[in-house]
């Protein structure tokens, strides 16, 4: 049992050391922000990215560093998820993507605010956040997606650049991509082309209620991703 006097000293002596404790580490996070952070990245563009996102209120439906609402996806790590051709589609025109689906409003966003909106995700995505959010399991980055030889069959020359810019963000392919749509190994084999062709055409005529987006495709770059799609036979040339 303590005395009065001994109660106090030990009350006065918790109070200065928890203190001391308390100083020493918002000291050392202070320290160690610029370094997690990576403010040598903070371009211009990254701070006009940061405005555009506080000017269009874009955390009264997205969370950002844990922040915001859960109406609409966290957006910490969306540049790994998504990459940046997939959000610059997606920007420029939610609901093209997803026809009656989205509820995202279209800002109507100019090419550079656009730019500047990828570039400032991308600084987020690359802040040292001692592993915060965790790394989803729904997919891989699509930013990093890159067929495999075996993805190459039938001889095609190349993977188009829509592919690897877009589809990857959902699909796989040689086991590199997302996983939210099928696999794309023995699409050639399952599907015809002219199937094909309608399906990135205007995949909600085909299946209404779809999770595919309309992509904005031109005729050339619809007719290079069937031809790539066809020879996707699930074997090696």
């Amino acid at each position: 049992m303590l005395t009065k006097s001994a109660a106090r000293l030990f009350f006065f002596a918790g109070t200065i050391l928890f203190s001391g404790v308390f100083l020493a580490l918002t000291v050392d996070t202070i320290r160690t922000v610029p370094s997690q952070a990576h403010t040598e990245n903070l371009t211009d563009a990254v701070r006009r990215g940061h405005h555009v996102w506080d000017r269009n209120n874009c955390m009264g439906c997205h969370t950002l560093l844990g922040e915001g609402a859960y109406y609409a996806p966290e957006l910490t790590k969306v540049y790994d998820r998504r990459g940046p051709e997939w959000m610059r589609v997606f920007l420029k025109d939610p609901e093209a993507m997803f026809p009656n689906q989205r509820k995202m409003v279209k800002y109507d966003f100019s090419p550079q605010e656009i730019d500047d909106l990828i570039a400032f995700f991308k600084w987020i995505g690359e802040m040292d956040l001692n592993g915060f959010p965790p790394k989803p399991t729904m997919m891989t980055s699509s930013s990093a997606a890159t067929p495999s030889p075996v993805a190459l069959a039938g001889g095609a020359a190349k993977v188009p650049e829509k592919f690897g810019q877009i589809c990857v963000a959902c699909h796989s392919l040689g086991g590199n991509g997302g996983a939210v749509g099928p696999a794309l190994d023995t699409v050639g084999n399952r599907l015809t082309a002219e199937y094909l062709d309608r399906w990135l055409k205007n995949p909600q005529a085909i299946k209404p209620g779809t999770q595919m987006p309309q992509l904005p495709l031109t005729d050339s770059e619809r007719a290079e991703l069937v031809a790539f799609l066809l020879v996707q036979k699930g074997g090696a040339p």
